[in-house]
Order: structure tokens, then sequence, then C-alpha cells
């Protein structure tokens, strides 16, 4: 098929490949605008720009996809499909339906579930067992579309927001060509969404990283899990952003034993209170349940194993962790 692909991020990069390998004609590859980075401002090629300059693919990067000479620039190409993957801007009507197969995109949720921006920092947040991508066709609604195929990926105890991506990544890329072969076969299925049995996946920001002590242990772990590695958790010690990349949860009963270690405390522990502080962890009451500290970072320091922190910095049981 002469495709033209519409994506942006990493996540997209192996689906570009994919096509290429599959022998599929690749014609022109459209992403966002560089955006400048670092204390330079020096512009950076995002990275699908990066991979099909390597391959020696057009690369057209509009501000607004809605603009007309957006449609027409799009309409010269004669494409058979349009492959959209994690582009970053919604499709008009125009471009949905400008060529024979329409817009194919990848999705990296078992639709409709996750429908938006994050499904899978989202669905390691929530505490999913299973996730997975959807090729759908794509309509004017935001992932509504028809569903054309899915792959489910299993989430592991200890998945983070990154591994679950790579792994996302390399199924969705699989997946759509599947999906081209089966559409060009005619063999294709299309089947329509039902209402979505999860929030809308919305876009994340920092703050989302800012603990809340008082919820529950599994909560914050899960939450640490799905932000790592952008953006990240973290909580505020001795006056300082201590970020925390990985962690343990453990029920109330566990964490009865640690509380004997706070420093004289005849009433329970407040969330946030620090508990106990061992050779290579710390342990810090929740709302409900311990957490056990495994991996922080401190500003302008790397990330390290707790253990590390504790032998370059004083931390006693009783200490308070906050979120301000």
């Amino acid at each position: 098929m002469r495709v033209i692909f519409m994506g942006t991020p990493d996540f997209s990069v192996g689906t570009l490949e994919a096509l290429i390998a599959a022998g599929h004609d690749v014609c022109l590859a459209v992403t966002q605008p560089d955006k400048p980075k670092g204390r330079g401002g020096k512009m950076q090629y995002t990275p699908v720009k990066e991979k099909a300059l390597f391959y020696d693919i057009p690369v057209y990067q509009p501000k607004r996809v809605r603009d007309p000479e957006c449609v027409e620039e799009l309409r010269k190409y004669k494409a058979d499909v349009i492959v959209v993957i994690a582009f970053g801007q919604i499709l008009p009507k125009s471009i949905l339906e400008l060529t024979p197969y329409g817009c194919i995109n990848v999705h990296a949720s078992l639709l409709p579930k996750y429908r938006g921006a994050a499904p899978i920092q989202w669905a390691v947040i929530d505490g999913e067992s299973v996730s997975g991508v959807t090729t759908m066709q794509m309509d004017e609604g935001l992932d509504t579309g028809d569903m054309i195929m899915k792959t489910e990926v299993p989430i592991a105890a200890d998945e983070t927001g990154e591994s679950l991506h790579d792994k996302l990544a390399a199924a969705g890329a699989a997946l759509c060509v599947k999906t081209l072969k089966a559409l060009e076969d005619g063999t294709a299925v299309h089947e329509k969404q039902g209402e979505s049995p999860t929030a809308y996946a919305k876009m994340l920001t920092k703050e989302l990283g800012n603990i809340d002590w008082t919820q529950p242990a599994v909560k914050i772990e899960r939450l640490i899990r799905g932000l790592n590695s952008w953006p990240g958790t973290y909580s505020h010690w001795n006056g300082k952003v201590m970020k925390i990349w990985r962690a343990e949860a453990h029920t109330a009963e566990e964490g009865a034993k640690y509380a004997q270690d706070t420093a004289g405390a005849e009433e329970p522990a407040q969330p946030g209170t620090v508990l106990s502080v061992g050779k290579n962890d710390f342990t810090v009451q929740t709302g409900d349940g311990v957490l056990r500290i495994l991996e922080v970072q401190m500003p302008g320091k790397k990330r390290m194993e707790t253990g590390a922190f504790l032998r370059g910095n004083t931390m006693e049981p009783g200490d308070v962790l906050t979120q301000e």
C-alpha cells in the first residue's frame, strides 16, 4: 500500500519501521513541528522526523492539520491509506476521508477502555492486569471509531509506564501491519465501540506526581510505577523535593511492626511519617498500609538506590514527607 504516516513521539517509530519492513510505500511522514530543547533552545527533530529522514522519506510538519493547505498537501501524494499513531492533533473530516482506506489509528489500549491521551500510564495507575493495542477506523470522535483488530499485553506486577510503553509500541507495530494486510485482502472486520467502562485517560501533568500520603499504599505504589519515567512522583522532605522512583506497598498489618520504630510515638503515625529507617530503605505511613521506599532522587543528583541516599543523608523515624 501507498501510506502517509502521521506520528510524532518514540511510540510511533516502531510502527513506521514495521510498515517499511513489510514492503509498504511510505510516501510521506507527517509529524509535529520541531521544538526548542535544553538551555540553549536548540530546535530538536521529533523521533518520527529523525527516522523518516534516515529512510529518505519526505517530512511535512504542519502547525495545524485543519488548515486547507495541509489537506491539499496530503492530497498530492495520492496515498491508499493514512496510518496515525500518537500524532498529537485531531484530524478533520477532510483528512479522514482523503484516501480510499481512510485513516487507521493505532491506539495503546483495549478500546473502548482508556480513550484519550495517556492510556498506557493510566492502565498501570488504575491497577489493570491487562492492556493492549487496538487498531481502528478513525472518525471525528476522540478514539471512538470502529475497531478492527486487538492484541492483549499482560501488565506485570512491577510494570512501569515506561516498560509498558515499550511493550505496546512493539505490539502496535505488528498489529498495524496485520491490519493493513486484512484491509487490502478485504478480510478486515469492523466492530462498533460501546461505552467506555473507564474514565478518559487524561493528559499527564507534573502536578499529578505530587504524592498524597493519605491515599492507600497500593494506590501510591501504582502511581509511582505509572508515572515512571515521566513525569515521575515526588514528595517534600527536609525542605527539598524528593523524587520517588520505586517502592513496595505493604498492608496495615505488615506496617504495624514498623510503627514500633517511630520515635516516641504513642498515637498512630500520621500519613507521610517515616516509620523506620533501614540500611537500604525507609518506610512511610500512608492512609492505609505503609510504603517501603527503594529508589529516590534528590535535586541535582541522579536516581539512586535508597541505601546510597541514606549513606549520604540523615533520615530518622518521625521525619515527615509532605505534599508541599
